[in-house]
C-alpha cells in the first residue's frame, strides 16, 4: 500500500471524526431554533399537551398569514428596516474612516482612543440609555427614526473599528504610496486599492452593524412613544393579552423577524468567515 492511499484514509478517517463532532455540538445548538419553528407551525392545543411533539400533528399557518396580512406587522417592518439600514451606514461612514486613520497614521491619544473603543464594547448599553435620552429631548430627536439610528451605531462602530484596524495594518503601506506616485490623492488611494483589498472585513462589519440595529428593542422601546415609529422587536408583547399568552404567534412572528439576518448570513457567510479571520490574524 502506498504512502499517498495510507495518508488518505487517515485524512478521510480524521474528517469523519470532525464531522460527528460537528453534529453533535450543532445539534444542541440549533435545537431551539427547530422548536421555535414548529412550535410556530402547531395550534394551541397541540402547544399545551402534556408530552410534547417533535413534529406538528397538524400544520397551522394562520400565525404567519394573519402577521403578513396585518399593516402594524408591515409598518413594524418598515420602520425596522429604515433603522437598521440607516444605523448600519452611520456606523460605516465614520468606523471605516476611523479604523483606516488608526492603522496608518501615528499622533497624539491614539492609544487612549483605542482603550476608549474597548471600554465602550464592555460596558452597558443601559448605562447611556440616560444621558441619550436626555440630549434627545433637548434637541428634538425623541419620536423620530434618527434616535435609534444614532443610539444603535454607537454600539456597532467600536466593534467595526476595532475588528477593521488589524485588516487594515495587514495592507503594506507601499501599496499606498504607489499610488500617490502615479498621481491618486489619498482618498482615492483609499477607496480604490485599499477599500477593495479589505472587501471581506468591510462586509463583515457591514453585517453586524445591520444586526446591532435589527435587534435593537431598548433604544427603539424608550426613545420612540408612538406605535407607528417602533421597529418588529417592539411587538413582541402584542401577543401577552389578559386571556393568555399566544406562544404559537409569538414563535411566529420570531421566524419572521429573524428571516432577514438568516439571509443575510447566508447571503455573505463566505465574506464573513474570511472577514473575521483576517481580522484576528495581525492586531
Amino acid at each position: 500500500m502506498s504512502r499517498t492511499s495510507v495518508f488518505s484514509k487517515k485524512e478521510k478517517k480524521r474528517r469523519r471524526i470532525f464531522t460527528i463532532i460537528t453534529i453533535l455540538v450543532a445539534v444542541p445548538l440549533l435545537f431551539p431554533l427547530y422548536w421555535i419553528v414548529i412550535s410556530s407551525l402547531k395550534g394551541d392545543a397541540e402547544i399545551f399537551q402534556r408530552i410534547p411533539s417533535f413534529f406538528p400533528q397538524k400544520l397551522v399557518v394562520e400565525t404567519y398569514v394573519s402577521q403578513l396580512l396585518d399593516p402594524a406587522t408591515l409598518i413594524a417592518l418598515r420602520n425596522s428596516c429604515i433603522i437598521a439600514v440607516g444605523s448600519t451606514a452611520v456606523s460605516m461612514i465614520l468606523a471605516v474612516p476611523c479604523a483606516y486613520g488608526l492603522s496608518r497614521f501615528r499622533f497624539k491619544g491614539k492609544k487612549a482612543m483605542l482603550l476608549t473603543f474597548l471600554v465602550t464594547q464592555m460596558l452597558p448599553s443601559s448605562l447611556i440609555l440616560t444621558p441619550l435620552y436626555l440630549i434627545y429631548s433637548k434637541v428634538g430627536l425623541l419620536n423620530t427614526y434618527l434616535a435609534p439610528i444614532l443610539s444603535t451605531a454607537t454600539l456597532s462602530i467600536p466593534f467595526v473599528v476595532l475588528m477593521l484596524r488589524p485588516i487594515f495594518s495587514g495592507i503594506p503601506a507601499e501599496l499606498e504610496e504607489a499610488a500617490l506616485i502615479d498621481g491618486c490623492g489619498r482618498f482615492k488611494a483609499f477607496t480604490h486599492i485599499i477599500l477593495p483589498i479589505t472587501k471581506n472585513g468591510t462586509v463583515t462589519g457591514l453585517a453586524f452593524s445591520f444586526i446591532y440595529a435589527w435587534n435593537d428593542l431598548m433604544y427603539s422601546i424608550t426613545f420612540n412613544t408612538q406605535e407607528s415609529l417602533r421597529p418588529m422587536t417592539t411587538r413582541v408583547y402584542n401577543f401577552m393579552t389578559l386571556y393568555g399568552t399566544k406562544w404559537n404567534y409569538i414563535m411566529a412572528y420570531g421566524v419572521i423577524l429573524a428571516l432577514p439576518v438568516l439571509i443575510l448570513f447566508i447571503v455573505l457567510q463566505k465574506y464573513i468567515v474570511q472577514g473575521l479571520v483576517s481580522g484576528s490574524v495581525k492586531g
